[in-house]
C-alpha cells in the first residue's frame, strides 16, 4: 500500500508500457477471449492508448500507481482502429476481433462526460487512489462544460459498483450483451451517471 500519491493530467509518454499492463490487469478479465494473448493485448494497448486523455496517480519516484482514462469527441483513452488491430494481431486477427469489439463500444454522449476505464495497481489499493481519480475526472468534466459524468460497470464486477455508489453514481440503465456474454464473460453493462 502506498500513502503519497500525485495526481496528473495526462499519461508520460515514458509509461506507455506500464499503463497498458495495468489497464488490461483491470479489463483483460472480460476482453481476454477477444483481445488475448496477453502480450499481443498490452502491444496493442501500449500503440492506441492516447497520453491526453487520461489523468494519472503517480508515487513520489513518478511510478504509475492508478490511471482513469475518458473519452471526447477526439477519441478514448484506449480507443484504436482497424489498422491498429490488423498492426498487431494479422489481417484474419483482426477481421474477427474487431466487429465483436465494436458491439461493446459506447457512443460518444454529448450531455455526459464519459469514463473510460479506471483501475489502481493492486500494491495501491485502499488509499484512496481509485476515489482521487473519480473526482478527478469530475473536476475535469466541469473544466469541459459538462454537468454529469457517465460510466459503465459490467454486472459482476460489484466492487466497483459499489465504489460508484458510495461516490454518488446512481445505475439508470442495464444493458444485456445477449450471447455475446458466452465470449466477454459477464451479462450486463450497468450505465452510472453523477450529476456534479
Amino acid at each position: 500500500m502506498t500513502d503519497a500519491f500525485t495526481l496528473c493530467h495526462g499519461l508520460p509518454g515514458h509509461l506507455r508500457g506500464e499503463a497498458a499492463v495495468l489497464y488490461w490487469q483491470a479489463f483483460g478479465g472480460k476482453l481476454g477471449r477477444v483481445m488475448g494473448p496477453d502480450a499481443k493485448a498490452h502491444r496493442f494497448l501500449e500503440q492506441v492508448i492516447r497520453d491526453d486523455h487520461a489523468i494519472v496517480a503517480l508515487d513520489g519516484a513518478g511510478r504509475l500507481l492508478g490511471l482513469a482514462g475518458f473519452k471526447t469527441m477526439k477519441g478514448s483513452f484506449a480507443g484504436g482502429g482497424w489498422s491498429d488491430m490488423r498492426r498487431i494481431y494479422g489481417v484474419f486477427g483482426m477481421l474477427w476481433r474487431a466487429p465483436l469489439l465494436a458491439l461493446l463500444s459506447r457512443e460518444i454522449d454529448n450531455d455526459r462526460f464519459l469514463l473510460d476505464g479506471i483501475c489502481v495497481a493492486s500494491h495501491a489499493r485502499g488509499a484512496g487512489i481509485g476515489s482521487a481519480l473519480l473526482a478527478a475526472i469530475e473536476t475535469e468534466a466541469r473544466h469541459r462544460g459538462y454537468g454529469y459524468v457517465r460510466l459503465d460497470v459490467i454486472d459482476t464486477n460489484w466492487r466497483a459498483r459499489a465504489l460508484y455508489e458510495r461516490l454518488g453514481y446512481m445505475a439508470i440503465k442495464t444493458d444485456s450483451i445477449g450471447p455475446l456474454r458466452h465470449v466477454f464473460g459477464f451479462d450486463a453493462a450497468v450505465t452510472m451517471v453523477k450529476p456534479i
